[in-house]
């Protein structure tokens, strides 16, 4: 038993260190939605987080806001994660090389009409209510943002396990 974990956590060990000295991606992950400034954005920090540099995670919106907005920077803080250097951006600003090599596109959206990309991509929808609300009082924003954090999470962990990432 314990030669079996030693050999499986040495191998795991090797496959890492090849990956990082060969600068290797495995996998192009792309999490759309409409503005680019909270679900996506808080998708791709969360992501790149958990699945790390081996992976190559972007975000892009059909209708870029042009900024992240404040409380997703905040509420990603909240759990050690910073996503200020992020930048809310177009679908069409993406590098051809990523946007030929898709392996997932992961929409998030909900009452809006989510961007469609062609292609041999797998394609997932995940439906996440907009937490920018300007009828939401401060504290109706934090809470908003939160469970939008908490969602996202428990479905990238799901489907990093679902999808043997």
């Amino acid at each position: 038993m314990l030669f079996s974990t030693f050999k499986s956590i040495h191998k795991r060990y090797k496959i890492t260190l090849y990956l990082e000295i060969y600068n290797f991606v495995l996998v192009n992950i792309l999490f759309l939605c409409v503005g680019n400034s909270a679900r996506s954005q808080i998708a791709e920090g969360i992501a790149k987080s958990i699945f790390g540099k081996n992976h190559c995670i972007k975000s892009a919106g059909s209708q870029p806001v042009g900024i992240i907005h404040p409380e997703a920077i905040l509420t990603m803080q909240d759990i050690g994660i910073d996503i200020t250097y992020q930048k809310s951006k177009s679908i069409d600003s993406l590098e051809m090389e990523f946007m030929k090599n898709i392996d997932y596109v992961i929409t998030l959206c909900a009452e809006e009409i989510c961007p469609v990309l062609p292609g041999n991509s797998k394609s997932f929808h995940w439906m996440n209510e907009d937490p920018v609300n300007n009828k939401y009082s401060e504290a109706e924003l934090k809470i908003a943002f939160k469970h939008t954090r908490d969602n996202i999470f428990k479905l990238i962990k799901s489907f990093y396990i679902s999808e043997n990432l």
